[in-house]
């Protein structure tokens, strides 16, 4: 599965299935901090950050709320996501 992992300004296009709540923020927290000679934990195992990829097959995606807004270019990727009934998750609002 594909989805996309958006937070403030900065996203991730994703090969996993849909992360609940707590893993999308721990995929943010491992993703968003450089770390040289770093390990995954075992528990995110499960998702990759991938470099490209078709909109067309993203099957999901999940807002995780930062600091600053999300791009406009994002947020037209989301609104065409959701127009093709791919539901987006926001993590303030939801637990799944």
């Amino acid at each position: 599965m594909l989805g996309i992992l958006v937070h403030g300004d900065n996203h991730f296009v994703v090969r996993g299935p849909l992360p609940c709540r707590d893993i999308s923020l721990a995929l943010i927290r491992h993703w968003s901090l450089i770390q040289i000679g770093g390990t995954t934990p075992s528990e995110l195992d499960g998702w990759r950050i991938i470099t490209s990829e078709f909109r067309e097959n993203l099957t999901w995606a999940v807002v995780v709320p930062g600091d600053t807004e999300i791009s406009k270019a994002v947020t037209q990727l989301l609104n065409e996501l959701s127009a093709r009934g791919v539901r987006i998750h926001d993590s303030r609002f939801e637990v799944w």
